[in-house]
């Protein structure tokens, strides 16, 4: 039964393991970048998609500008996607403004609903919802009071991966969204458990990149690039 629940909680069933064969044609790539910062990203404060949907601060904008600069310089990126949050739109903005894009939004790159922990920091939960938190630490099912579990933000982010797939079918796709999101996308194409969430660091304006393949495989390509800020 534990075995059963740890598989229902890590989502989507993982790709198939093996090398791509040639003939399989280009991958669609999907380039994660985590957004830049907000007045809360320093503070180190849960900031989800049930708080105060904060816009990106002074240096969250010069790092839009950076990400933007760089992703022009490299010249890949096809089409930009945007989570529906006010400082995921403003970098999505920044980089399709530089790429000569349009920015399309998607509903389920947003980031989780922290309910109850909104606002706060890591302490302060730990301080103010212990049995939460126990719980949220636990199981990828747990959900802070009035918010999500991680299980539920995989599903729909698979949901919004594999919509995103089949529409820009071989083709370098520029999502902007969030540290879960992209942790998640990162997992599931590793065939990772839900505990590899808390394993990663992902920086404010930093890339990573997953290639899909058309059998199924999926290629980690980059994490956490941060290059272009310094």
């Amino acid at each position: 039964a534990e075995a059963a629940e740890t598989e229902a909680a890590a989502g989507p069933e993982a790709p198939p393991a093996g090398w791509a064969p040639a003939d399989l044609g280009a991958p669609t790539t999907l380039v994660l970048l985590r957004h830049g910062e907000t007045a809360l990203t320093p503070q180190k404060r849960f900031s989800g998609s049930g708080g105060s949907d904060p816009e990106l601060s002074e240096a969250g904008h010069r790092q839009a500008e950076a990400v933007a600069a760089a992703l022009a310089a490299r010249g890949t990126v096809q089409a930009v996607v945007s989570s529906p949050l006010k400082r995921c739109r403003q970098t999505a903005e920044t980089v399709a403004a530089r790429l000569g894009l349009d920015v399309r939004v998607d509903e389920g790159l947003r980031e989780t609903d922290f309910g109850a922990w909104e606002g706060l920091t890591f302490a302060e939960v730990q301080e103010r919802h212990p049995e939460d938190l126990a719980a949220w630490l636990g199981s990828a099912k747990a959900a802070p009071t009035g918010g999500e579990s991680f299980a539920s933000v995989a599903r729909r982010v698979a949901l919004s991966r594999d919509k995103l797939l089949a529409r820009y079918a071989g083709r370098t796709v520029l999502l902007v969204t969030h540290v879960t999101p992209v942790k998640t996308l990162v997992r599931l194409a590793l065939g990772a458990p839900p505990e590899a969430l808390f394993r990663m660091e992902l920086s404010a304006a930093s890339l990573s990149a997953v290639a899909y393949y058309a059998d199924g495989n999926a290629s980690v390509r980059l994490l956490n690039e941060t290059a272009h800020l310094r």
